[in-house]
């Protein structure tokens, strides 16, 4: 079954080094493919698609437009103490603590890092059978902390099949956070799960471009609906790339983007890249030029 919302990583160069990385120090992980797409405003850039812990992610290396930050983090679960300190261990290299590997109330054994190319992971013991064992995790900092409740309702109103609750709300005491804000909350789109917390504390960082989350769409009807949908930033429309009124970045393409781009890039890479909203049928008619 397709992965309808795919985490997208923006990387200066490494994003082929990364997900190499990635997949050596993951279990069930593997590149997907890598490909170049040529004379984009950033020059030539490479893409890649892998799997961590059988979860799809994709990433490009574009420049230094962007710089991923923890606003969006991904928790890895792990069935035993022993994977979660061995997977903190490889993660660890180069890279900076957020929170330190211990016992918390939520969790025997949890750690927050911030890995060399500045992903940050969230590792836990996870007790229970749950299939997806990556979480992307929506911190919700700055102009919208407090507002990830309210982010989870608009989200799971979008996607259909979506479902949400609140496991954790911050109590009186809990300063800077203010009382009955969300700890954590946990909420599934299209089949796959999220997690969105608040934060008051004083982060230098907010939602950007370089982690957004890439919704495959099966034809122009859904690339319409959704683009409707999450578009709140008119200036940041441009190849398929919006940003909702939070301030997160989505990609709304086609399912069969590559096989559209790749039939005749000389012609397809322009016409995609003159585009705000992806129209299958003018990338499909590039695509047959000569």
């Amino acid at each position: 079954m397709e992965q309808k919302i795919v985490p997208h990583l923006w990387f200066d160069k490494e994003a082929v080094e990364a997900a190499e990385f990635y997949t050596s120090v993951f279990d069930n992980s593997k590149i997907n493919f890598k490909t170049q797409i040529h004379d984009t405003p950033s020059g030539d850039c490479d893409i890649v698609g892998f799997q961590i812990k059988g979860y799809d992610f994709m990433a490009i290396s574009a420049g230094p437009l962007f710089k991923i930050n923890p606003s969006i983090s991904f928790h890895a679960k792990c069935r035993t103490v022993e994977d979660v300190d061995k997977l903190w261990e490889k993660l660890s290299v180069g890279g900076t603590v957020m929170m330190e590997l211990g016992e918390y109330p939520f969790s025997k054994r949890y750690g927050w890092i911030q890995d060399k190319y500045g992903v940050s992971w969230q590792v836990i013991y996870a007790e229970g059978d749950s299939t997806q064992r990556i979480t992307p995790v929506l911190m919700f900092t700055r102009d919208v902390c407090g507002k990830a409740e309210e982010a989870v309702e608009f989200y799971t109103s979008v996607f259909p099949g979506s479902k949400s609750q609140v496991f954790a709300r911050y109590t009186k005491g809990e300063k800077p956070d203010k009382e009955g804000t969300v700890k954590y909350a946990q909420f599934v789109l299209e089949g796959q799960e999220f997690g969105a917390m608040d934060s008051a504390h004083e982060h230098k960082f907010a939602f950007n471009e370089a982690v957004s989350l890439m919704v495959n769409c099966k034809d122009q009807k859904e690339i319409d609906y959704f683009w409707g949908k999450l578009s709140a930033v008119p200036e940041a429309e441009q190849c398929g790339w919006v940003k909702d009124k939070y301030g997160v970045s989505w990609q709304i393409v086609p399912s069969n983007m590559g096989a559209l781009m790749s039939k005749n890039p000389e012609k397809t890479t322009p016409a995609m890249l003159k585009m705000k909203k992806i129209i299958i049928a003018d990338l499909r008619k590039a695509g047959e030029e000569r």
